[in-house]
């Protein structure tokens, strides 16, 4: 009898076990598979309008701004800019050409044999994106020109108007990247799978906008406000999955990769933004 008992506790405690195990497995199998339905994408949002980009898109789309911004353009700049990087190249630094220029190359679909420079520098997203606005800046009234002509009398494309089906796109992600529209750009993305490098996030930080940065841990701190300091804050979210950046915190607001609910209010504080990357796994 105290043989069958033992065994009978046995086979409870094996089940226990077993449903214990079997709860585990479901909640990691829903956890990942939940991650894996996350449709990744960056929206930018003015008024009641959007607009969508991949996030390796809007990685492009916050160089271009952000350049734009360091060299004290206007908004409109970054329009143009980001009009004409969606028509060439769909805001990707491709390494290869079309028919009506097999040499052309990177964001812009350059060309080396048109004077825009070597292969190797246009294939650099900071050389190509300044090298566009060089010759922006060239055109007198570009400002306040129609975004197609403008990009049309930098490009010289064979296909002009191809580049007004990408206005509202580019005027939407300038507003927001530019820091013109607060709590305008934000992403949903999955989880990140790796530690992120504060450091590394403060190297590209400074390139983009020339500005000094300090780092904290697992945290780089930018000391500034107004748009700049949310041209710096929608910068960080558009560069969230490459940079394993976890949480933004900017002007009473913040961005938190995990939540997936855009901006949301917290104690931020004024005249800094707060850029955290996810900590190494114990």
């Amino acid at each position: 009898m105290a043989r069958r008992r033992g065994l009978h506790r046995l086979a409870v405690l094996l089940l226990a076990l077993a449903l214990v195990a079997g709860g585990i497995y479901a909640g990691v199998f829903f956890v990942q598979r939940s991650e894996t339905l996350v449709s990744e994408r960056c929206t930018a949002v003015v008024g009641e309008r959007t607009a969508e980009l991949a996030p390796d898109q809007a990685v492009n789309a916050s160089l271009i701004t952000a350049v734009a911004v360091q060299r004290g353009l206007p908004p409109r700049a970054a329009s143009i800019a980001l009009a004409t990087a969606m028509q060439e190249s769909k805001l990707r630094n491709i390494g290869h050409g079309d028919q009506a220029g097999p040499d052309s190359r990177g964001l812009f679909q350059q060309r080396p044999s048109q004077g825009w420079g070597t292969e190797e520098q246009v294939m650099d997203p900071y050389y190509a994106v300044n090298a566009f606005y060089d010759a922006l800046v060239r055109i007198p009234g570009y400002e306040t020109m129609e975004i197609t002509d403008a990009a049309q009398q930098v490009q010289r494309s064979a296909y002009p108007t191809a580049y007004a089906q990408h206005e509202d796109m580019g005027r939407f992600f300038a507003s927001g990247l530019s820091g013109q529209a607060p709590e305008a750009v934000h992403c949903t993305l999955r989880s990140s799978e790796s530690a992120g490098d504060a450091t590394a996030v403060s190297a590209e930080l400074d390139r983009a906008y020339g500005l000094g940065s300090t780092v904290e841990g697992q945290t780089v701190v930018v000391e500034a406000s107004g748009s700049q300091a949310w041209s710096v804050a929608h910068w960080a979210v558009a560069n969230a999955k490459g940079l394993d950046v976890t949480q933004v915190e900017v002007a009473g607001r913040s961005w938190d990769r995990t939540e997936r609910n855009g901006w949301q209010e917290s104690a931020a504080p004024e005249g800094q933004v707060r850029i955290t990357v996810a900590a190494q796994d114990a």
